[in-house]
């Protein structure tokens, strides 16, 4: 089968998990042209032939918070030369193409493509969690706002798929009129992850990632914890503009991000310091690591993740880096590992792999029968 494949460039756990789903695609012998804004275009391009860039929408941060009017404020300016941009990329390289399915991960030109060629379409994220499943009323305690808006702005990117796959480390119950055309598997993981589940262990270090370059208040309270390191991602970029920090302050060893180095110090790590993002949270818990979670504020499907695993107990959520939060975590986090290693489980990626090729039959005359059988079955 042709198929077209639509990655949102926001944030970059779209693009490794979709990576993966690719790859899969790609092995299972069908022709897949991908379709990606923002940096996820350079990272997939380098895995893939046939990567087409467009133009997406972003989020402003302040703060470590999402700036919601200035969020707005930004992609109404940008949206002429995006819509500019798109038709040109429609018209010159995707419309030839003439796919036989489109998947999309939260990507609206691919689900664009689908509905007016008249495409079955399938998406494969996290977001849609919020919409298709049912939420206890702790969860959403104080972001009641912030769920009414997310859920708002999800259901209207991309309603009425053809069917659902949710990505997720917990599992809600799935809203009784979405069960039929949706399916949740766990997180989606990348082979490195999947390769250091065998040389995981524990060492004397906390891995942290920060996804605010210029936190430093988050350093003061991680050197307020004497008795551990912590090796600290994400506060260098490469278009820092501020002067760079050095290598190491106090017990914290600043580092420059390399995916074989990140991969190494997480699976050695004693625990993990981050945001709510789902990508970390899945390959963590794969591993074994318990998480102290700090989700962007305003991002209300963070503060979802870090609810529902402090609920599980794998861990702790917090709204802000607390240095006596945080020691009260690492003195427990034997008791957390323990948890995770009872209650989690991960198949590495199998569960998917049978449900997005029994989607793909589905969508293939010839082997729609069988195809329907086993995403049931699945």
């Amino acid at each position: 089968m042709r198929i077209l494949y639509g990655v949102t460039g926001e944030g970059m756990g779209h693009a490794t998990r979709s990576k993966v789903v690719c790859q899969h695609l790609v092995e299972r012998g069908h022709e897949v042209k991908i379709v990606v804004s923002n940096r996820a275009h350079a990272f997939l391009s380098k895995a893939f032939s046939d990567v087409v860039e467009i133009k997406g929408l972003t989020i402003r941060y302040v703060e470590g918070r999402m700036d919601r009017d200035g969020t707005l404020a930004r992609n109404l300016i940008a949206a002429p030369s995006l819509l500019t941009n798109n038709v040109a990329a429609y018209y010159e390289k995707v419309v030839d193409f003439k796919p036989d399915l489109v998947m999309t991960d939260f990507d609206s030109f691919a689900y664009l493509f689908a509905k007016r060629h008249g495409l079955p379409i399938v998406s494969i994220d996290n977001q849609q969690i919020i919409t298709r499943c049912k939420h206890d009323d702790d969860i959403k305690q104080g972001a009641k706002v912030d769920y009414q808006l997310t859920k708002a702005f999800i259901r209207a990117k991309l309603p009425s798929c053809d069917h659902y796959v949710i990505t997720t480390f917990f599992e809600p119950p799935v809203r009784k009129k979405f069960r039929e055309q949706t399916t949740l598997v766990g997180s989606i993981l990348r082979k490195e992850i999947l390769d250091a589940k065998r040389t995981a262990r524990i060492s004397d270090h906390v891995l942290v990632y920060q996804t605010s370059a210029s936190s430093k208040a988050l350093l003061d309270s991680l050197n307020e914890v004497r008795d551990h390191r912590f090796f600290v991602y994400g506060m260098r970029r490469k278009d820092q503009k501020s002067a760079p920090l050095p290598d190491r302050v106090g017990n914290c060893f600043i580092k420059d991000f390399s995916e074989e180095g990140f991969v190494h110090d997480l699976a050695t790590s004693q625990a993990v310091v981050a945001n709510g993002g789902l990508s970390l949270i899945g390959e963590a818990l794969y591993l074994g690591k318990p998480i102290f979670s700090i989700p962007v504020k305003n991002q209300f499907e963070q503060v979802m993740n870090a609810r529902d695993l402090e609920k599980l107990g794998y861990g702790l959520g917090s709204d802000v880096i607390d240095a006596q939060l945080l020691k009260l975590f690492l003195r427990e986090r034997e008791k957390y590992a323990a948890r995770i290693t009872k209650g989690h489980h991960q198949d590495g990626n199998d569960r998917l792999f049978t449900i997005v090729d029994a989607l793909a039959r589905r969508y293939d005359k010839k082997a729609k029968k069988t195809a329907k059988r086993e995403l049931r079955e699945a």
